[in-house]
């Protein structure tokens, strides 16, 4: 019977011992091979990344240029400017907000636009919410979280539904939004909302104005809003949380409940933290 050939001579390679096949393996020409063949791979990968990078922002700019025409001709009426039918930015936003639909997000987009132009969204200044900001039930911390965003902290047992009316309350909940946003880093996007419920109790309710802070996120800042962070929830807050949770929408699934301690822990620095959280 024929002896079966070694496994080297059937490769095509000569029939060597161990050692020598070790050394054939570990020559310098293969080895450089190696290298120059993990190079050009790792080469051609980042060229087809670039590629690939520089197309998606191409069609990115196309359907920018694409909603802005169809808001010139269908909504000539609107402002333009910053935060107007021509802001490339604020554009970009509403596409990604709605999965990149040029007709979901011209909708959007004009309710939005129009309804800032008649909230006096750019009008709003420290003095015009001055009254409701006085209570100190809501405002915007002088840091950022551990994550980069600004934080709007809002303290419920300060809000007495009634005291001042509803269209103030709506101001100063913009006003906040406004100036969060603004406080935001470059490459930062969103913000953390803190609703501190310590002292909460059943007259510091107000479904109607928390259905509009929502609403307003949803509508007008849509993916502004990173997380919201109920704190120290007292057990009336419960059937509270039952009725407005289906006015939340998918924002609902952003709330997280947890203790001050949580906060101070896992939100800020130990140089950061709001002094209401400090004790």
């Amino acid at each position: 019977m024929a002896q079966v050939a070694s496994t080297s001579t059937a490769v095509g390679l000569p029939n060597l011992h161990a050692s020598s096949l070790r050394s054939y393996h570990q020559s310098p020409r293969l080895v450089n091979f190696s290298s120059h063949f993990q190079k050009k791979n790792r080469r051609n990968h980042t060229i087809f990344c670039q590629a690939n990078s520089d197309s998606v922002d191409a069609g990115k700019t196309e359907l920018v240029a694409e909603v802005k025409e169809k808001l010139e001709k269908e909504h000539n009426g609107l402002p333009v400017g910053q935060n107007g039918i021509d802001d490339e930015e604020m554009i970009l936003w509403f596409l990604k907000d709605r999965k990149f639909s040029v007709e979901d997000a011209v909708s959007k987009l004009a309710k939005a636009i129009r309804w800032r132009h008649e909230f006096g969204v750019s009008e709003l200044t420290e003095e015009s919410v001055k009254n409701a900001a006085e209570t100190g039930k809501a405002y915007v911390h002088d840091y950022l979280d551990v994550y980069g965003r600004s934080v709007l902290i809002v303290e419920a047992s300060k809000h007495f539904p009634g005291e001042h009316q509803l269209y103030e309350d709506e101001k100063l909940c913009v006003f906040m939004i406004e100036k969060a946003l603004s406080k935001l880093p470059p490459g930062k996007q969103e913000i953390l909302g803190i609703i501190d419920l310590r002292g909460f109790r059943t007259q510091n309710a107000d479904i109607k104005f928390l259905t509009f802070v929502f609403d307003a996120f949803y509508c007008y800042y849509p993916r502004r809003l990173s997380q919201v962070l109920f704190i120290d929830a007292p057990f009336i807050f419960k059937p509270v949380w039952q009725l407005i949770k289906p006015l939340l929408k998918s924002y609902a699934s952003l709330v997280r409940f947890c203790s001050a301690k949580t906060v101070k822990e896992e939100y800020f620095t130990a140089d950061t933290i709001p002094a209401s959280f400090k004790d």
